[in-house]
């Protein structure tokens, strides 16, 4: 990096501080509201940019940029599909969660169920955050940096160790900001990070448009279509990442899951200063989100034209392409945005981490009388090891086979699934008992993970064994003489059909992870409800109301809800 790159990335870096900073002066951190939910004073602008930036971090631009690149655009589905959750989240599921005041989504269901049932959801949501999410965060920016700016050469150590030194460095800042700043510090910084995030985002693939059509945006655009056709077909085939039919089963169980029960999501909502403001800022962010795959998923495709699918990690397309088209007077601003949105998503997390050890485990648990001051502090200091934690799994996620974003989505799956089954039928019903989600809690990760990691391996195996065919392993110890007859004799004529032929096999093996989340589910719901009718509750359930919070809906929303979701299905008539 130049002097001017470094320049401006210190610069800008040190301005979103500032920022953060002057906002949130005179917000009482020590108080529990204050601390977690910014005294419920955000608007709509700042939840949205907040609700982006949680979302759109490192591990989300680089890791569905690096699936774009090996399969083009039905990846899109992971950002387009997100906004028609956000708005049933925004239309249905918030005036439900504002009514009744409360502070994460554990409450909810120790008001709907007991706290047993919370502390339970509580766990699964801090392992989730400290084993998958906090880690991927941390992984993806180092990887980011480290290929944009070729640090292993620059400073003469082995990408490992790079690795290594840039997770230290991000989460040591990011508990700075989070542990120290409460949610409105994240906030403030997160609505800047966000403007700069669409600006520096936007510039990627105009630049690398630009560069395929020798410095004509419109004609490289046209190269790019005409000479990738196959990258440009949303509907996924049995051995994609997305077959089109998981889009009607597990993925909106995902999508759901994540927008409407995921505590990092709705503390920024539930810190909005009324309810209009809160359906304002997700339906702000869910048509954003619908325009966001110009930023998370074209850049990879043009990657793939640029790099003639030659990269040895598909997670590397993103960053090489910033390193090979951004002129070196935007590289510092683009990497200080970068950085800003890494911390943003990492600092969310660590802040929702901390309210929910704070609320729903310390208070119950470890210290019944404790005050608020007792309860934050408490909550920082439980952040802190939850971060050295992430910090010290983040480099090991180098090893995961199948890509950065279908780590996150298959390990966060046997959460999701249990999660959001209890908490929609704590919603649904009245009579369904504590017992039935805490059955649910614990056998629904039990079963996902023997799907995942017992039942499809044993599937895959046979299906491999009865086509006779081996793993890439098994060919990498041939010779190639030896590797010609093999494909002779299964009726292929290279690697790339070997490899084609091998994904068909397994994908017929065994249904989609994305299915099994959706068959799950229903079986998660049909549990609940059988032991509701067999045992019901005694006492029938009956929300709270507060009158604390302006809980007037936002008479548009659902117009807009409306109009944004035929844009979304309008991608699927177009990408064909």
């Amino acid at each position: 990096m130049d002097f001017l790159s470094i320049f401006s990335f210190v610069g800008f870096t040190l301005l979103v501080a500032f920022i953060a900073w002057y906002a949130t002066r005179g917000t009482d951190e020590n108080s529990a509201e204050g601390y977690y939910l910014g005294g419920r004073s955000l608007g709509a602008i700042t939840i949205a940019g907040s609700l982006l930036l949680t979302n759109l971090s490192a591990e989300q631009i680089v890791g569905l940029n690096g699936q774009s690149f090996s399969e083009g655009v039905l990846v899109m589905a992971w950002e387009t599909l997100a906004a028609i959750a956000m708005i049933f989240t925004a239309i249905y599921l918030l005036p439900k969660y504002m009514r009744s005041g409360i502070t994460t989504i554990p409450e909810f269901i120790q008001d709907r169920f007991d706290h047993q049932t919370k502390a339970i959801l509580s766990i699964l949501f801090l392992v989730a955050f400290g084993v998958v999410l906090l880690p991927t965060i941390l992984y993806s920016g180092s990887l980011a940096f480290s290929t944009m700016f070729d640090l292993p050469t620059a400073l003469g150590i082995s990408e490992t160790a790079v690795i290594w030194i840039c997770v230290w460095s991000i989460g040591i800042i990011g508990i700075i900001y989070a542990i120290f700043g409460g949610l409105k510090a994240v906030a403030v910084s997160d609505l800047v990070n966000a403007v700069g995030l669409l600006i520096g985002g936007l510039l990627i693939p105009v630049f690398g448009l630009m560069y395929i059509g020798e410095n004509s945006f419109s004609e490289g655009l046209s190269i790019l279509w005409k000479e990738n056709p196959q990258k440009f077909n949303a509907i996924g085939g049995a051995d994609a990442s997305i077959p089109f039919g998981t889009i009607f089963t597990g993925m909106m169980i995902a999508q759901m899951y994540y927008w409407g029960t995921n505590q990092s999501i709705l503390q920024r909502v539930f810190g909005a200063s009324s309810l209009k403001e809160g359906q304002k800022g997700m339906i702000l962010a869910g048509f954003v989100k619908f325009l966001i795959p110009v930023i998370v998923v074209l850049p990879g495709i043009i990657a793939w034209h640029i790099f003639q699918g030659n990269l040895e990690n598909a997670d590397q397309a993103y960053p090489a392409l910033v390193r090979k088209v951004l002129p070196g007077a935007y590289l510092g601003f683009f990497a200080a945005v970068l950085f800003g949105a890494v911390l943003s998503s990492f600092n969310s997390l660590l802040n929702s981490s901390a309210t929910l050890f704070g609320f729903d485990l310390y208070k119950q648990y470890f210290n019944k009388n404790a005050s608020e001051k007792d309860t934050v502090k408490a909550g920082k200091i439980f952040g802190l090891f939850l971060a050295l934690v992430a910090m010290s799994i983040s480099p090991f996620i180098a090893n995961a086979p199948d890509g950065l974003f279908s780590y996150i989505q298959q390990a966060l799956g046997s959460l999701s699934v249990p999660i959001l089954a209890v908490v929609s039928v704590g919603i649904i019903t009245k009579h369904v008992p504590a017992k039935a989600a805490k059955i649910v809690l614990t056998a629904g990760v039990l079963m996902y993970l023997i799907s995942l990691l017992g039942l499809q391996p044993y599937f895959t195996k046979k299906a491999l064994e009865s086509n006779n065919m081996k793993s890439s392993s098994f060919l990498s110890k041939m010779t190639e003489e030896q590797a010609i007859e093999y494909y002779k004799e299964i009726n292929v004529t290279n690697i790339e059909a070997y490899v084609k032929k091998v994904s068909l096999v397994e994908a017929e093996a065994y249904p989609h992870f994305l299915h099994i989340m959706g068959i799950l589910f229903v079986i998660n719901i049909i549990i609940m409800l059988v032991i509701g009718k067999v045992s019901p509750k005694t006492d029938v359930y009956i929300p709270k109301i507060t009158e604390e919070i302006d809980i007037t809906p936002w008479k548009h929303a659902k117009t807009v809800g409306l109009i944004i979701t035929i844009l979304v299905l309008s991608t699927y008539f177009i990408f064909r």
